[in-house]
């Protein structure tokens, strides 16, 4: 049989009869609510052990449907996390492993036409679809997420410290600059509308909200200026009341019982978050950059109250979602993701991973499976956040002008993970059951387990093409929006 193309395969996605039902029970298509927050830590969730944070909804969601222990991103960074979540495929297949950047001239990166995203796979079946909030993947005109099968997009192409911050709907710029403290609660009300809009047929809403990336922001029903130093608390209880808003409304429509929702992060925190114990932060292959929160709610479909210990991660979420709408999987290229429902459902009790890899960079890092993780690469040195800088400026922090923020954000001072344990080195290995904060290096006393990851980790690196040649420093610019152009800068009067 001669080898079908990817242009082919997304030609017969995007012309495929339509399908009433879905196989799984010949239910109705069922709609689909997948809220990604930004930068949100292991331990920022009550229900996931904060001693302060408030999320009475989110706990709600994990008490009435399933809440995942072992929930992996394959980049503590955002893009190629996003690239995953929407294609279910390592970065290192699609290209991304690294953050478009406009304000730092990183204009070239973006998903290529030729991935099949999560929302092209589930329109020949007749769903209708939103992008809400964080796209970044790709600002320039090619990469749109119209282009990559969203019927609509409306937020901030790229993270929210990226000059220029602007929001956009469609290929169109509608605001600028932007208030930062309304972004919350502004992407909520667009999903309830776009929820109320197509009610009567299948969705597919994609709410990648901007908080907790910084800069933190909240509105003025959340922010509490009387004890300022608790902003990042402000920030994730108004997270959480959007995600009760958007519970409500599936609810008052009668939509809940047909609409699976998913809630997770991209990335471990930054500064001022919580990796509830966890080792490290956002940029870092330690697992408080890369394991996450992952609850799913579906009344009558998951059964409440379920906790799941098995390692599993944000590849898996576009061939689950394609199998529980019927949709055919892509058949020629590497999905590396699996389908979780059975794991979800307690259907299936062991994950369907052998093995789970994150990378740092261009480059493969680490191989978790079971119980053990490998970090082939070094993890690299935290000690330098012992202390806070003296006079740090954050270079993309809130000026009152272009990005328009509180002032009050958090500093590398308050970092959100453990800082002790064996200096890093290459070949670590951990038990993560005895040792979940990566303290002790036990690749001594196991080398036969050191031998299996690392023949894992051999074979899928093998698939890894050849890091990318180091792009020059070029600086960031304070670039001025309005437009859906990357090189204007602020002019003087003279």
């Amino acid at each position: 049989m001669a080898h079908r193309t990817a242009d082919c395969t997304r030609r017969e996605l995007l012309s495929a009869p339509l399908i009433l039902t879905a196989p799984r029970g010949g239910q109705p298509l069922p709609n689909f609510v997948l809220i990604l927050a930004d930068d949100l830590g292991y331990g920022d969730l009550a229900c996931y052990g904060h001693p302060s944070f408030r999320t009475p909804y989110l706990d709600a969601m994990a008490r009435e449907g399933v809440r995942f222990t072992d929930f992996y991103v394959p980049m503590p960074f955002c893009a190629p996390t996003r690239s995953s979540l929407l294609t279910g495929r390592y970065p290192f297949r699609t290209g991304v492993t690294g953050n478009p950047a406009p304000d730092a001239g990183v204009n070239d990166v973006g998903l290529p036409a030729t991935e099949i995203t999560i929302a092209q796979a589930l329109k020949p079946l007749g769903y209708v679809s939103i992008c809400i909030g964080k796209w970044h993947l790709g600002h320039t005109p090619e990469f749109l997420p119209r282009k990559r099968g969203f019927d609509e997009y409306y937020g901030i192409l790229y993270s929210n410290d990226m000059r220029p911050v602007q929001i956009v709907h469609n290929e169109q710029v509608v605001e600028y600059p932007v208030i930062q403290a309304n972004l919350t609660q502004r992407y909520t009300d667009r999903a309830l509308e776009f929820i109320e809009k197509n009610r009567r047929q299948p969705f597919f809403l994609y709410l990648a909200h901007a908080m907790p990336h910084k800069p933190l922001a909240a509105s003025e029903a959340f922010y509490t200026p009387e004890t300022p130093g608790d902003l990042y608390a402000d920030v994730i209880r108004e997270l959480d009341h959007s995600v009760g808003r958007v519970l409500e409304g599936l609810r008052r429509l009668g939509l809940e019982e047909n609409t699976l929702v998913i809630f997770t992060s991209d990335n471990g925190p930054w500064f001022g978050g919580s990796t509830g114990g966890l080792r490290g932060m956002k940029a870092t292959t330690w697992e408080g950059g890369i394991r996450v929160p992952f609850i799913a709610r579906w009344p009558r479909r998951i059964p409440a109250g379920r906790t799941v210990r098995e390692i599993a991660g944000i590849i898996d979420l576009f061939p689950t979602l394609l199998g529980l709408a019927g949709a055919p999987l892509p058949k020629d290229r590497v999905l590396d993701g699996k389908d979780i429902w059975p794991l979800i459902t307690g259907e299936q009790s062991r994950s369907p991973h052998e093995a789970l890899f994150a990378m740092a960079g261009a480059r493969l890092a680490i191989v978790r499976s079971g119980r053990w993780k490998l970090h082939v690469r070094s993890p690299g040195q935290e000690t330098r956040y012992r202390e806070d800088p003296t006079g740090w400026v954050d270079p993309r922090g809130p000026d009152g002008v272009t990005i328009i923020a509180q002032y009050e954000q958090a500093k590398p001072n308050q970092y959100p993970g453990l800082l002790t344990g064996d200096p890093p080195r290459e070949m670590m290995l951990f038990d993560l059951e005895e040792d979940p904060g990566e303290q002790r290096d036990v690749a001594a006393q196991h080398p036969d387990v050191v031998q299996r990851l690392k023949g894992l980790f051999d074979k899928m690196n093998d698939a890894v093409p050849a890091p990318p040649p180091a792009r020059p420093g070029r600086g960031i610019r304070r670039l001025t929006g309005g437009q859906l152009r990357y090189d204007l800068e602020p002019q003087r009067p003279k």
